[in-house]
């Protein structure tokens, strides 16, 4: 799959834009008053998306939102282990396409395809079940307060930390989308494919750095993946009928067995030797020629500015906590400048029979 470069589509006319038009044409005030008034009743919960995040968002209107979030996470990684990870990359899924603002969870409608069946999350992306328990528990404590594109922030730290990961400090304060793109998330996220060089560009159009992303690869430090993604790998990398020779042979054997030639692609392997904590194996893996993807492995056999990262972070478990911790933050970070609101429930926007005309 090629990485688009078109990552921040036209943006929707603000809803304060179209009410100038109106303005310019009125000149008494209590025209202006009543105007204003009326675009406040009818749309109470959207905003420009581009509010400043801050830690403590939530401290007045929602004090336990980040011990109700962790509280739910941890009970389906009881249920299922590999939900931590799932749950870690929807951040990377959510935040590269139009920013952090809840796109991905969006289901499609008869109007819109959304990013779920995208091609680098359609069978791969799982666990929006635990966003909506998470959402439902938030809603009962306070309700129309939490975004859900915070959720996915809150959700993935307590991931990390969970599986025996570093902790940090989130910035909320986010809104909802009111829309998601399946063409901008076809055009943006990478391919197990992909190769150091590629990835190193797309990390670039977010000012993201080399370390930025090596760093932030070593999510893959926890969960799994399809045998779908490798086997190009195993039988015919570049197209050459062959192995990729960038594998340890023993590896190569023991994932020859995992995912035969032929047989079902949606069988599950590690993504690194320990894939329910979360550690620096994954880099001591790739050192070691023992990388699960592609995209995985290239960054220590496809470029000498991100071997020299892999190297030190599989050496120095608190060198790549430390990078790990700023990389996702600056990925949070990522605005999306649309209208968002907040969603009453995470898989839809809510309803503003209105605004579209205001």
């Amino acid at each position: 799959m090629e990485i688009g470069m078109n990552a921040f589509p036209p943006h929707k006319t603000p809803l304060v834009g179209s009410c100038l038009c109106y303005l310019q044409h009125k000149s008494n005030m209590s025209d202006l008053l009543s105007f204003l008034l009326l675009s406040l009743f009818f749309a109470p919960k959207l905003a420009v998306a581009a509010t400043e995040l801050r830690h403590g968002y939530y401290s007045e209107t929602c004090p336990e939102a980040e011990s109700i979030v962790r509280t739910v996470i941890h009970q389906a990684m009881i249920r299922e282990p590999r939900s931590a990870a799932s749950v870690m990359r929807l951040q990377f899924h959510d935040c590269f396409v139009n920013g952090c603002d809840g796109s991905v969870l969006l289901d499609d409608t008869p109007t819109m395809l959304g990013e779920k069946l995208a091609l680098s999350n359609i069978n791969s992306l799982r666990d929006f079940e635990v966003i909506d328990e998470v959402k439902e528990a938030l809603e009962q404590r306070c309700p129309g307060v939490v975004s859900c594109a915070d959720i996915i922030i809150m959700a993935a730290r307590d991931a990390v930390v969970l599986s025996g990961g570093p902790s940090w400090e989130v910035k909320l304060g986010r809104k909802d989308s009111l829309t998601a793109s399946q063409d901008d998330s076809n055009n943006i996220m990478p391919s197990p494919r992909a190769n150091a060089t590629s990835l190193i560009e797309l990390f670039y159009q977010f000012n993201l750095s080399i370390i930025d992303l090596v760093a932030l690869s070593g999510s893959h430090s926890i969960g799994e993946a399809r045998c779908f993604s490798i086997v190009f790998r195993l039988y015919n990398q570049s197209g050459t009928g062959r192995p990729d020779p960038n594998m340890n042979p023993e590896y190569r054997k023991k994932l020859d067995e995992l995912c035969p030639k032929g047989g079902d692609e949606n069988v599950t392997g590690g993504l690194d030797a320990t894939p329910v904590v979360f550690d620096n194996q994954y880099y001591k893996d790739l050192v070691q020629m023992k990388g699960f993807l592609n995209s995985d492995q290239t960054l220590y056999c496809g470029d000498a500015r991100t071997r020299k990262v892999v190297k030190k972070f599989s050496k120095d478990q608190g060198a790549f906590f430390s990078a790990f911790i700023k990389g996702m933050v600056r990925m949070g970070d990522l605005p999306s400048d649309k209208r968002g609101e907040i969603r009453k429930n995470c898989r839809v926007v809510n309803d503003h029979p209105f605004h579209t005309t205001l």
